[in-house]
């Protein structure tokens, strides 16, 4: 990418592609521009089915952070379920507490496991500091009871990701570390998979380390 290309010929490399190898290329390059008006096409990519080009985008729109939250949050493609994955790991990465919605009706109630996984770890990781202090503690609590129910989820990548989610928030929100260690410790006993249960041991580990 050259300083003189614009904003829509990056746009119009994206919309000519005519190959997966073209189209993946074309993404990052638009992605790379870091615009905020590249948000609408990186958006629109979520819904292709190109992995490579869908990563691409996601990374871009994260690196674009807070101004493309509006777009994502009013585009998000209620029959694409891989789309609406994308978007919520998009939403997840860039971490503003105007997803906190989103992600909790996407961490409770959606069909597709790798929405509810991806929503799970994002609401461990948003960033409600930058919330007024008014409004942190409701937040805080409304992410903690939402990620204890998700913990007990039938897949074990969702149990996972809010095992993930759960850590992250004791450490970022001190008041909840015993709570979160009080909350996983039963966990161990009852957790299925041998994966989910060592993610269990390190969130354990890290918390009650000095």
């Amino acid at each position: 990418m050259t300083a003189t290309e614009s904003i829509d010929s990056l746009i119009a490399a994206v919309e000519v592609a005519d190959s997966a190898e073209k189209l993946v290329i074309a993404v990052r390059r638009l992605a790379a521009r870091r615009s905020p008006l590249a948000i609408p096409q990186l958006t629109t990519v979520l819904r292709y089915n190109n992995p490579g080009a869908a990563v691409a985008a996601v990374e871009g729109l994260i690196e674009i952070g807070e101004p493309a939250i509006p777009y994502l949050l009013s585009n998000m493609d209620g029959f694409n379920y891989g789309a609406r994955a994308w978007a919520t790991r998009a939403c997840a990465g860039i971490g503003d507490p105007r997803a906190l919605d989103i992600l909790l009706e996407a961490a409770l109630m959606d069909f597709a496991l790798s929405v509810r996984r991806a929503a799970a770890k994002g609401l461990g990781f948003l960033r409600w500091q930058s919330l007024p202090p008014n409004q942190q503690q409701t937040v805080q609590q409304t992410i903690y009871d939402a990620l204890v129910k998700v913990a007990l989820d039938p897949e074990w990548v969702v149990r996972y990701g809010a095992i993930a989610g759960l850590e992250n928030l004791a450490k970022q929100a001190p008041p909840y570390q015993i709570l979160v260690v009080e909350t996983l410790t039963p966990l161990i006993e009852t957790e299925t998979e041998a994966i989910v249960q060592e993610r269990i041991h390190w969130a354990l580990q890290t918390l009650t380390s000095p």
